[in-house]
């Protein structure tokens, strides 16, 4: 059997984790040749021989030896630039950077058509979830409806202390970034951009259809209050930061990130924690439910081991649904219901709401509930971004599929 000879472009959490994953499986028929990192005089927690580091890019891919790269390093545009140099010179890559993948998966898939080498990118969503590689092979026909879940464990451990510890949400995060959980500038994270990378990639997969990031609804839960916690247990829910992608009717699907109230009854009602959860509905299979760490070194290291035992065998995604003749398409012309919690914000004068259910006033803090189309949100979401304003999704889709 042929063995894989890897070079590594960072050496951080998750690449040290690479490196340990390797070490203790058997049968991986691999192995490190050459590891770039930014600085050759930093201290690791894994030590590794000094004449396996280098802190130069195109050692890696100018070495004849090395036939497979492993990308892992949190800067897109320097991810971007190996990524393109490893395919335009036939290497094939293992990559892990979400924020990279979302905008430049269409470029990077025609490069991989002209130039014969595989992208694998399975730990870029979810972690050890393995939510890519089941939508490529299981679930590769158009019976598929839905995708939906917690894809972001940072927001999610956050959530959970606030609603299952009754934890103040500055103090829960306090305790996501000590924990490493989220990063000293959270705003990655917790509002919603990480997810939404992530719900770029899935959609690729799961519909056959790329969606540029910015044409996506986006909206975190930086500015959730403790009116809006109160209002979700009077009404014995949790609020969840929940990712999506739907079919809508057999002509369109939509998509979009937003916090939702989770009743009891959801799968993910119950993946707390820095853990993801997926759910996959389709036709003929009803629900199916995928739950794992969504990060961490070692969680995120199996995955890239999976993806480089694939490539061992060759394998690589066939973009199968890309090729359907009736794939539906992209829209923003639907209806959702959403809780708009506010104070100096004029939310009913900025969002043109088709019907109102519910509202109310105080001196504190108002809201209403109330059904708005998905490209007036799009539309006024600069206006929306103000910290007096909380917004969540009440679900409309499947409800009797539950």
């Amino acid at each position: 059997m042929k063995t894989v000879k890897i070079g590594l472009y960072g050496f951080g959490v998750v690449g040290q984790g690479v490196y340990e994953v390797l070490r203790k499986t058997r049968n991986a028929h691999a192995e490190i040749v050459k590891i770039c990192v930014r600085s050759l005089d930093k201290v690791r927690k894994v030590e590794v021989p000094a004449d396996l580091l280098t802190d130069q890019e195109n050692e890696i891919l100018e070495n004849p030896e090395i036939n497979l790269i492993v990308e892992v390093i949190d800067d897109a545009e320097a991810s971007y630039r190996i990524v393109k140099g490893a395919l335009e010179r036939g290497i094939s890559v293992v990559s892990a950077n979400k924020a990279m993948l979302a905008n430049h998966l269409p470029e990077l898939i025609e490069l991989q058509h002209k130039t014969g080498a595989a992208l694998l990118y399975d730990a870029s969503s979810c972690g050890s979830i393995p939510v890519i590689r089941n939508l490529e092979e299981y679930y590769d026909n158009d019976l598929l409806l839905e995708v939906k879940g917690i894809l972001n464990g940072s927001s999610n451990y956050i959530l959970s202390r606030v609603f299952d510890h009754q934890c103040p949400y500055e103090e829960a995060l306090r305790q996501a970034q000590e924990l490493g959980f989220a990063e000293s500038d959270p705003s990655f994270d917790i509002e919603g951009f990480d997810a939404l990378f992530k719900l770029v990639i899935i959609t690729m997969h799961a519909l056959g259809e790329y969606v540029a990031p910015e044409r996506i609804f986006t909206y975190g839960i930086s500015t959730i209050h403790d009116s809006d916690i109160c209002y979700a247990r009077e009404k014995s829910v949790k609020i969840k930061l929940v990712a999506q992608v739907v079919k809508v009717s057999d002509e369109h699907f939509t998509m979009f990130v937003m916090p939702e109230f989770v009743t009891p009854k959801k799968y993910i009602y119950s993946v707390d924690d820095e853990y993801n959860g997926v759910v996959i509905r389709g036709e003929c299979y009803d629900r199916q439910f995928m739950f794992g760490k969504g990060a961490g070194s070692l969680p995120t290291a199996s995955s890239i081991l999976s993806d480089i035992m694939a490539r061992l065998h060759d394998y690589r995604y066939e973009y199968k649904k890309s090729r359907f003749v009736d794939r539906p398409t992209y829209t923003t012309d639907i209806l959702l219901r959403i809780y708009a919690r506010y104070t100096t914000t004029p939310v009913p004068e900025i969002l043109p709401f088709e019907k109102i259910y519910e509202q109310y006033y105080s001196a504190e803090s108002n809201y209403l509930i109330g059904d708005v189309k998905l490209s007036e949100l799009i539309a006024h979401r600069e206006e929306l971004r103000d910290k007096d304003l909380f917004l969540a999704n009440i679900p409309q889709f499947f409800l009797n599929r539950d």
